[in-house]
């Protein structure tokens, strides 16, 4: 079913085929849907351009959300090419290495302030940018982590991160749900991925959602993306300010 059809969004957070905002992207592009994707540097480039052009996207853009001005010009050329944005995903974190290994309490607070920064003022960034694009309603996807919700060893210092982003995720739905702009989080049990490749035991975490979870088993990137496309089409029209879990059940376990 193309669920998507004649729908525009934008995926930011690819980092390679493995990338659960890759997975998503796929999955929107399968479901109908035009996709603008951004890759973070010239390092990212070569391995995210040819992505993009797998799928057929007219608009493939640098995006580091640390930079004054980059995130401006991707929203800017969607303005101007298409003139609307049904969805967007927001699917980037990051915290500086010593300040993820450690322990919180012993946290920087300058790292703890770029985690925050990249992790989650982004998404409110990229909300103030699609809202006057989605005139006709829309939907802002973020990916969120069970670890926001309960401490998980070694998560460390992305534990309140996450939860400061669901929390988020819960204001952004109540401010502009009166405009039909729906807004919700994903949150996939462990995948491997290069961004969880930053977690010390991240083995241990994995080995555990197997053997814990109802059904026993891992979820992909493509369990996520069709998650994605649901929440980004119409049949969930009703459904905002929600965690999406994609765990196989995994969070309802004590």
């Amino acid at each position: 079913m193309n669920l998507l059809e004649g729908k525009k969004g934008l995926v930011v957070g690819i980092a390679n085929r493995h990338s659960i905002a890759y997975g998503c992207a796929k999955a929107f592009h399968d479901a109908g849907a035009e996709i603008a994707i951004t890759y973070v540097n010239e390092k990212a480039e070569p391995y995210v351009r040819p992505l993009g052009e797998g799928l057929d996207s007219p608009i493939i853009m640098p995006c580091d959300v640390e930079k004054e001005g980059e995130l401006d010009a991707v929203f800017q050329k969607i303005e101007a090419d298409w003139g609307k944005l049904d969805f967007v995903l927001h699917s980037i974190a990051f915290a500086p290495r010593d300040d993820l290994h450690g322990r919180i309490t012993d946290c920087s607070r300058a790292g703890f302030l770029q985690a925050m920064n990249v992790s989650v003022y982004s998404f409110i960034e990229m909300a103030r940018r699609a809202e006057p694009l989605m005139k006709q309603g829309g939907a802002l996807l973020t990916v969120s982590y069970y670890g926001a919700e309960k401490v998980v060893d070694h998560y460390n210092l992305m534990g309140p991160v996450k939860s400061a982003l669901e929390g988020t995720t819960r204001y952004l739905a109540a401010e502009l749900g009166h405009k039909d702009i729906r807004v919700n989080a994903l949150s996939p049990g462990p995948l491997s991925t290069r961004a969880a490749s930053g977690i010390n035991h991240f083995d241990e975490l994995i080995d555990e959602a197997r053997n814990r979870a109802p059904q026993r088993r891992l979820v992909t990137i493509e369990d996520v993306g069709n998650m994605a496309v649901g929440l980004a089409s119409d049949q969930m029209k009703s459904v905002t300010g929600n965690i999406a879990y994609v765990d196989a059940g995994y969070h309802v376990m004590s």
